[in-house]
């Protein structure tokens, strides 16, 4: 079973409509099956500490005219304890994590990039709401539904978002493959590249989130809950504070030396 919700934008629509996963982790065979299978025309992948050419290589490897894998980074901003996700699409130059907030959204701001705001107000790891306030003329959209989330992190979402009049986006926010396609932002528009949903997302193209609704809907949250777990232990930490040569590291060569003044590690 299936809840949608209408959010209607700016632009009206011809009658194309294309479904979007705008935020999965995971990339693989089993990934663009599930997808396909559950009638998306697109993904977007944002691994965790993945540099920018290297996601963008493994999503054109996995991109076909039946799924377009769209690549994008959801940075990490300030430090492990008090980090706050941002996911970012359209870049043209890699952004590393663990810089303060202040100076990725600068970043993604100079390079013009679309900028959304991924589970808000969740644990620890979001944009709080005085963030959103502050940053309304760089954020591009505010997710409403994650699967991640229980009801009331949902509600809170949807309020934040409408207090703040955001346009919405749902993703599947998948770190398993059986995840993909639980949720999934469908746009009145043609989606055939990262560029037309850049433009999807910046003119605020009217748009509908839906989500399973029901026992698809527990399994996944169960699963990416015990994921979650994982995802928040120091042993994972640690890869990236022991050690400047981690790929999105402020202080990786890659970056030639352009956050070292900024890098919380």
């Amino acid at each position: 079973m299936h809840n949608s919700a209408v959010a209607n934008g700016a632009n009206v629509s011809d009658g194309t409509t294309s479904a979007v996963d705008c935020h999965v982790k995971v990339l693989d065979e089993r990934v663009v099956e599930r997808a396909t299978r559950a009638g998306l025309d697109a993904i977007v992948y944002a691994p965790h500490f993945t540099r920018l050419p290297d996601i963008r290589e493994r999503a054109a490897a996995y991109s076909s005219d039946d799924l377009r894998v769209i690549p994008a980074r959801e940075v990490f901003t300030g430090a492990w304890h008090e980090r706050k996700h941002v996911l970012a699409l359209g870049l043209e130059e890699p952004v590393p994590d663990f810089i303060p907030l202040e100076a990725a959204m600068a970043e993604f701001e100079r390079q013009d990039a679309v900028v959304l705001a991924p589970h808000p107000g969740f644990l620890n790891v979001s944009l709080s709401e005085s963030d959103l306030q502050q940053y309304r003329d760089v954020i591009d959209a505010v997710e409403i539904f994650n699967p991640k989330h229980l009801p009331h992190h949902n509600r809170r979402a949807g309020k934040l978002a409408e207090q703040f009049d955001y346009p919405p986006f749902t993703s599947s926010y998948a770190h398993l493959p059986r995840t993909v396609g639980v949720a999934h932002t469908e746009f009145d528009a043609a989606v055939e590249s990262e560029a037309d949903l850049c433009r999807a997302l910046e003119d605020d193209v009217s748009r509908r989130v839906v989500h399973e609704n029901g026992l698809a809907h527990w399994v996944a949250t169960a699963g990416e809950l015990a994921h979650l777990g994982y995802e928040n232990t120091w042993k994972k930490a640690d890869r990236f504070f022991l050690s400047g040569t981690e790929p999105t590291h402020p202080r990786h060569i890659a970056y030639d030396g352009r956050f070292d003044d900024v890098a919380v590690y």
